[in-house]
């Protein structure tokens, strides 16, 4: 066996990854599919709405109920 001809492979696949390397610069990156956009679209949501929810200040709607049953007796 040719102990060079691994290394002409080889060679050959390094200008491969160069050109393919070079193409992906020229091209762009890839575009996302559908799913991944509805995936990525879900993770915000949920995160956003995880952030609104420790923002906001918590209120019992209970006590909420009965004060304005208490205003409304008042008036």
């Amino acid at each position: 066996m040719n102990p060079y001809v691994n290394e002409d492979v080889m060679w050959q696949r390094l200008k491969d990854i160069q050109l393919e390397a070079e193409n992906r610069r020229l091209y762009g990156p890839r575009v996302p599919n559908v799913f991944d956009l509805v995936r990525m679209l879900g993770r915000r949501a949920w995160l956003l709405a995880g952030l609104a929810m420790r923002r906001s200040p918590r209120r019992n709607w209970v006590d909420d109920a009965a004060s304005s049953e208490r205003r409304s007796r008042i008036a």
